[in-house]
């Protein structure tokens, strides 16, 4: 698994993925600073990464397009420090890395994790 690390979060991710053992890069090395969600989202799904994010609007993107990749992490904490949060973020991709590779949306907090398969479907 690849993972593909958004701009609301901290370089400081990278290292404790990698160190986890999962593959990982921040945008501020692959693309603009200020490139849009979409553009963000169209690299993640050509190069086959997995997007980490703080950010709601990926998981908007998802459900508008129905699309089936790439699979989305989101954070769902007001501390989203990898010192803070790393820890359940790593059991979650691990647990979830089968899902993660077929396509999904997994969104953590301090206390669970929530899969939803891809692509996303209304009801």
């Amino acid at each position: 698994m690849k993972l593909l690390i958004d701009m609301n979060l901290s370089p400081r991710w990278v290292d404790l993925l990698t160190d986890g053992g999962i593959e990982a890069a921040h945008w501020i090395t692959l693309g603009a600073m200020n490139a849009p969600d979409s553009v963000i989202m169209a690299f993640a799904k050509a190069h086959g990464h997995v997007v980490l994010t703080h950010d709601l609007d990926f998981s908007a993107i998802l459900a508008a397009t129905q699309g089936d990749k790439p699979s989305v992490v989101q954070i769902r904490a007001e501390d989203v420090s990898p010192e803070a949060i790393g820890k359940p973020v790593l059991n979650a991709l691990r647990q979830m890395a089968d899902e993660l590779e077929k396509g999904a949306l997994v969104t953590v907090d301090s206390s669970r994790a929530r899969i939803r398969v891809l692509p996303l479907r209304a009801g």
